[in-house]
């Protein structure tokens, strides 16, 4: 009897777990479809111009990519991780607020900081105005100012808005350190700079290194900010190929050279991940005693972690409100209204489909067995390291493929033109955002599975669950916070994803991002303020998040 009901129920749980299986793979697929797309493309133009592109821009926007990158290495590693190191290792007037504070930038999209930036620096802004007026000058003529829309601009603000990425790492790194280290080193004679460059930052430089990869990852998937400040980089590069020049060949062509530079980015934050590991001799080992910094080192202390986040947040919010406050009528003009009820809707529908993808995709490959794993998961991350651009550029071309060979199948059989139903929709958007922050979403349901005790679904199973039983009754009810944290983080960075947006959206179809970005393209910076201020509004909810989960 028990012989024969095995045979019955084997073959049902061997189809249960193959329809799993099967899911997972599509999910894989589709997450790297654009990615094979662009290689495709780029190995299969029509119009081969890479000769063309080797020796005339694609130097330069290589040559100007890399010093981009180059400066905000220096800076973001610089301010993050001087910033955690103070934090960790001193008390002084300020730091308990400025602990949770100098994670607030990452709410900021680079491209609004940008706006800020040159708002408040250009020749009518606030301060070369007070220049004039308290020195008497006349015109531009009587005194000499940096240019404001420059390389140098797009570094100081990519830098601002991405360093939190070092000092969260390196945060985490500092406060691991066993604090019997620092206590020897004092008693050797070591002082406040050997502690660092000799003990701490040794120990922390692989969390700094994948920090920095992370905060260059996103410095070349950039476009708003380079675009704003006239730097041509290998995204510009993308558009202006693209769209200007008509030819996909080429912008896939340089594409690939930028997932050249994010692969290799994605291998060093690999290695730092690898090596961030630190194991304490015992369990009694002592955490790290800050030490007090009174009279002025304090104040010099406070007043070194505020200018990061001055430039990275007060500044952007500051002028966003100014010019909101100078125009209120912004808040009531025609598009605003439509632009959010896009952004909630399609970045709603967006964060749903990427979160219950990856939580069937990472439930499947754990009932797989982790050599399955070991396959699938990482590969599903290389969506997220792609810049939008990129991933854009390996949708629209099929899509819109498929989409007239639907079109004409259609119309071939009914007689009726149904028009552009993927591509003339906000479905190419949708599928976009599920592509590039998938891996947001795998990672942080990944590990709130592994917090699961294996015996609970086991116990479930024993008693007749299925598997998708076992799923919806004891998995979900113990995940509910990790869910309900990564629907919001997904949804986050689909509101502030703006180059994918602007290259798949429906023609006359506009978001917040979108929406700031045009307004402020034409110098309308007031009428855009009321937008950036409420992406930057949705990106605080995520940030105080990450702040209440990294608390002392």
């Amino acid at each position: 009897m028990v012989d024969g009901n095995t045979q019955v129920h084997a073959p049902a749980r061997g189809n249960a777990m193959g329809v799993w299986s099967a899911g997972a793979v599509l999910i894989a697929l589709v997450v790297l479809a654009p990615l094979g797309s662009i290689l495709w493309i780029a190995f299969h133009p029509t119009e081969n111009i890479w000769p063309h592109l080797l020796a005339t821009v694609l130097p330069r926007y290589l040559a100007t990519t890399l010093v981009l990158m180059l400066g905000v290495a220096v800076l973001t590693a610089a301010a993050g991780t001087g910033a955690a190191w103070l934090v960790t290792m001193y008390r002084f007037p300020g730091r308990r607020w400025l602990t949770h504070a100098l994670l607030f930038p990452l709410a900021i999209p680079a491209y609004v900081g940008a706006y800020a930036l040159v708002d408040f620096l250009d020749y009518a802004g606030p301060l070369q105005t007070a220049l004039r007026g308290g020195f008497g000058w006349t015109s531009a003529r009587n005194y000499w100012f940096p240019e404001t829309r420059s390389l140098w601009a797009a570094v100081l603000v990519l830098s601002a808005a991405l360093y939190p990425y070092v000092y969260l790492l390196a945060r985490a790194a500092f406060r691991e350190q066993p604090g019997c280290t620092y206590h020897v080193a004092r008693a050797l004679g070591v002082g406040p700079w050997g502690l660092f460059f000799r003990v701490g930052l040794p120990m922390a430089r692989p969390a700094i290194a994948a920090g920095v990869a992370l905060a260059l990852m996103e410095t070349v998937a950039d476009y708003g900010t380079v675009y704003h400040f006239g730097v041509q980089t290998l995204t510009t590069g993308i558009f202006s190929t693209w769209l200007n020049g008509s030819n996909a060949g080429g912008a896939a062509q340089i594409a690939g050279v930028v997932l050249v530079l994010i692969f290799l980015l994605v291998m060093l934050e690999r290695i730092g991940r690898r090596n961030a590991r630190f194991h304490a001799m015992n369990r009694s080992v002592r955490p790290i005693e800050p030490a007090v910094l009174s009279g002025g080192r304090g104040w010099l202390a406070f007043a070194a972690c505020l200018l990061p986040f001055g430039m990275g947040f007060v500044l952007p919010v500051a002028v966003m409100a100014g010019n909101s406050l100078a125009a209120p009528e912004g808040w009531l003009a025609p598009g605003l209204g439509t632009a959010m009820f896009n952004t909630l809707v399609v970045a709603g529908a967006a964060s749903v489909a990427t979160v219950g993808a990856a939580l069937f995709l990472v439930y499947a490959v754990r009932m797989a067995g982790r050599g399955v794993a070991r396959f699938v998961l990482p590969v599903t991350l290389l969506g997220y390291a792609a810049p939008g651009a990129v991933l854009a550029l390996g949708l629209l071309i099929p899509l819109a493929a498929l989409d007239h060979r639907l079109a004409d199948g259609i119309e071939a059989l009914t007689g009726h033109d149904p028009g552009l139903m993927i591509t003339g929709t906000a479905f190419a958007l949708g599928l976009a955002y599920l592509v590039r922050f998938f891996g947001i979403a795998q990672g942080a349901l990944d590990a709130a599975f592994g917090r699961v005790s294996p015996s609970l679904p086991m116990a479930a199973r024993s008693l007749g669950r299925t598997a998708g039983g076992a799923l919806s009754s004891v998995y979900l009810p113990l995940m509910r916070g990790s869910v309900a944290t990564a629907l919001l983080v997904v949804f986050v960075d689909c509101v502030k994803e703006l180059p994918a947006t602007l290259l798949l959206r429906p023609f006359n179809y506009n978001t917040l991002s979108t929406r700031v970005f045009e307004l402020a393209s034409l110098e309308r910076l007031s009428e855009a303020a009321p937008a950036a201020l409420l992406v930057m509004a949705v990106g605080l909810a995520a940030v105080a998040l990450l702040a209440r989960a990294n608390r002392d």
